[in-house]
């Protein structure tokens, strides 16, 4: 579930079985715009960002609060990815 704080601010809450973990997700300014995705709505992208991360890791193991921007650092294709999970 994905609810908004403030402009460019999210928490995002998952939940595995019994277990509910909570991560801030923060949409830096300018971001979109720089990879593609200008005009894309950012929960939605929020939405998308924690999908792709939890096919690759448990929801534990998400950081409880990062931006977008650092994404990237652990997983290369996470900008090509999610221009195409959008574009669908």
């Amino acid at each position: 579930m994905i609810t908004p704080l403030e402009p460019g601010r999210f928490r995002a809450e998952v939940t595995e079985g019994h277990l509910t973990t909570s991560h801030r997700v923060i949409v830096p300014d300018g971001l979109l715009d720089e990879v593609g995705l200008a005009g894309a709505d950012e929960e939605r992208v929020v939405q998308e960002t924690m999908r792709f991360l939890l096919e690759r890791e448990p929801a534990t193991s998400i950081l409880p609060e990062f931006a977008l921007d650092e994404v990237p650092r652990y997983f290369e294709d996470f900008y090509e990815n999610l221009r195409r999970r959008l574009s669908a």
